[in-house]
């Protein structure tokens, strides 16, 4: 049974957020009110946190069966919601459930059902088709970014997880971009439209830069070069290329992670805790990482191939200035390609962008092989490095707490000592492993 908080003023403090924005108010007392309702809203203005607080304040506590089914297009997705439940510290179980993790997990997860289950569609359609967890106590259904699960080929999967629960009373959809028509098989009843895509991103600024070559490799380099440190993602249309890009700037001593569908889950995974931490400040990708993906702070994104579709750029260019900040969208344009119309042709020199001096602490990412299960908090982490480890506080970065592991941003100097010093100890009494990754 759940001793669940119900003081949101607690929540939003252990979230970090001062005030809800307008359109988190609004879903608040709408999601309460409504029986179906539809968030339209760009990407970074907060649309998890505006469904997971009225749908937390309408959860039983004396139930221990699933309550909530978040179905969302994608792991990484899944991962940042139950990130977000674990962060507001409700008392309520999370778990996210998704294509690509072992089994054996799942099984362990819902041995002890949570309240509030996240998932991708095929791999809740298949645990509701093996009665691996009780449907009668789920009552609300959240569909978060319904456009690209169809998008993506997942309509047979929603279509077999709607079918299995006729007892819904209540359906949340949500999406960035403007909603093409919603298929009647998601079952709406007079949804409740709150839309807020025409509000809150006007913070962006689109510069197209021209390529001398064909080949757009030496223009990304020096544009990197001038934006110096700051955080930012590269967009490319393929993975082989992003291989490619990836190799040139190797060549060039550009430090970056990549992200794309044919990297292991892990591999995905550490790539955006170490662009999180600071580890690296650059990102290579695909449009997979157009949404859903728990980043912060981009201060440009770079259009590396021009995206085929109106929605690929603006999903794209929605990583960056978000929540009223400001951000740069760049668009790389080669001597035969020809801008689409969706993409405004302000075109300027490399030389007339602000040159970025500045020069940021650098970090390298440790991995601990201890976490949530056995009892280790980030505040023993900390304590642990800089008491054992000798490091000061600006010499210490992020941490990253997961159910059966830790990663931890060093400063980049320390991080071998640190290693050689502090593998096979103890924290908290449990021998732990400790490497660079």
């Amino acid at each position: 049974m759940a001793q669940a908080i119900k003081n949101r003023e607690e929540i939003l403090s252990k979230l970090g957020i001062k005030e809800l924005n307008s359109m988190q108010k609004e879903a608040l007392e709408v999601i309460k009110a409504s029986e179906d309702t539809v968030i339209l809203s760009p990407t970074g203005t907060g649309k998890t946190l505006a469904f997971l607080l009225p749908i937390i304040d309408m959860l039983d506590p004396e139930c221990d069966e699933v309550q909530v089914l978040i179905v969302v297009p994608s792991r990484e997705l899944a991962i940042q919601i139950e990130q977000v439940v674990r962060e507001m510290g409700t008392g309520y179980k999370a778990n996210a459930i998704y294509g690509g993790r072992a089994g054996a997990k799942d099984k362990i997860d819902l041995q002890h059902p949570p309240a509030i289950l996240i998932g991708t569609p095929g791999r809740l359609a298949d645990h509701i088709e093996r009665e691996s967890f009780a449907i009668k106590n789920i009552k609300t259904l959240v569909l978060d970014e319904f456009d690209k699960s169809l998008e993506i080929g997942f309509e047979v999967e929603m279509k077999a997880i709607i079918w299995e629960l006729p007892q819904i009373r209540r359906k949340v959809l949500t999406s960035a971009t403007e909603a093409k028509k919603i298929p009647e098989f998601v079952g709406l009843r007079d949804p409740f439209y709150i839309n807020y895509l025409h509000e809150g991103v006007n913070e962006l600024s689109i510069k197209v830069v021209k390529s001398a070559k064909k080949d757009k490799l030496e223009t990304l380099a020096e544009l990197l070069k001038q934006l110096g440190s700051q955080p930012g993602i590269v967009f490319c249309n393929f993975k082989d290329s992003i291989d490619r890009v990836s190799d040139y700037l190797n060549s060039m001593n550009i430090p970056h992670g990549c992200f794309y569908g044919g990297l292991e889950q892990n591999d995905r995974e550490r790539s955006l805790i170490k662009f999180r931490n600071g580890t690296y400040n650059l990102i290579l990708a695909t449009d997979l990482a157009a949404r859903g993906i728990d980043v912060t702070e981009i201060k440009f994104i770079i259009h590396y191939h021009l995206p085929i579709k109106a929605e690929e750029f603006t999903h794209r260019n929605g990583r960056t200035a978000r929540m009223h900040q400001s951000g740069t969208a760049y668009v790389l344009e080669s001597p035969d390609e020809q801008l689409p119309d969706f993409i405004p042709a302000e075109y300027v020199s490399i030389q007339e962008i602000e040159k970025e001096n500045k020069d940021k602490k650098k970090f390298d990412t440790l991995f601990i092989s201890g976490g949530r299960k056995d009892k280790i908090s980030k505040g023993d982490i900390a304590g642990f490095f800089m008491k054992e480890g000798k490091l000061a506080k600006d010499e210490l970065g992020m941490i990253e707490l997961k159910q059966d592991c830790a990663f931890v941003a060093v400063k980049a100097e320390k991080a071998k000592n640190l290693v050689d010093k502090l593998n096979n100890t103890h924290l908290k009494k449990r021998k732990i492993r400790i490497k660079m990754i």
